[in-house]
């Protein structure tokens, strides 16, 4: 599956509404050089296990789903520990699935949180697993699905304008924090 260019992608992370149980997911879907196509969002509860299915929902009721080449997700969990399956989310919208950190997660910690304090811990840790290790793609860290790290690293590129963020997960961060808290802060 080489992909020589990349055009078309949507970006998703997520923001807390204070004093919930549920998160907003912001997304935005981008066009090569800087162009914001589309804005849209859902709600995932925390610690839930409906973030899979939430996401391909909004994502397939976008406008420009018969564009989309590619999902970005800022971290594989949103709202707490409401882990996505990107192996699913991959086979069910038919497109690749990269999710990206800034960091190394500290998978221990996660694992004792996940099996000692998060109901259905179990299983989310095996949607972690399933993901595969992160891997390095220029400087930031992945997982992916449907693509190689070759694509997944062209991806990234593709979308870049400042620092180690692409500019899909960028806005959707921005959007999500404005949305949920009144103004938006923080790097995505």
């Amino acid at each position: 599956m080489a992909r020589t260019r990349w055009a078309h992608v949507i970006g998703v992370d997520d923001a807390p509404f204070p004093g919930s149980t549920a998160a907003m997911c912001s997304s935005s879907a981008w066009r090569c050089r800087g162009a914001a196509s589309t804005a849209s969002s859902t709600h995932v509860r925390r610690d839930g296990k409906n973030a899979t299915s939430a996401l391909a929902e909004m994502i397939r009721g976008s406008q420009f789903i018969g564009h989309l080449q590619a999902v970005l997700l800022q971290g594989i969990a949103l709202a707490g520990f409401n882990v996505v399956d990107i192996h699913a989310l991959h086979e069910e919208l038919q497109r690749p699935v990269l999710v990206m950190a800034r960091k190394p997660p500290d998978m221990p910690a996660i694992r004792r949180a996940l099996l000692l304090r998060v109901p259905g811990g179990e299983a989310k840790w095996q949607l972690i697993e399933k993901a595969g290790p992160m891997e390095q793609a220029g400087n930031v860290l992945v997982q992916r699905a449907g693509l190689d790290l070759d694509e997944a690293r062209a991806l990234l590129d593709a979308f870049l304008e400042e620092g180690n963020v692409p500019e899909p997960l960028r806005l959707a961060h921005l959007i999500a924090g404005g949305v949920t808290t009144g103004k938006s802060r923080g790097r995505a």
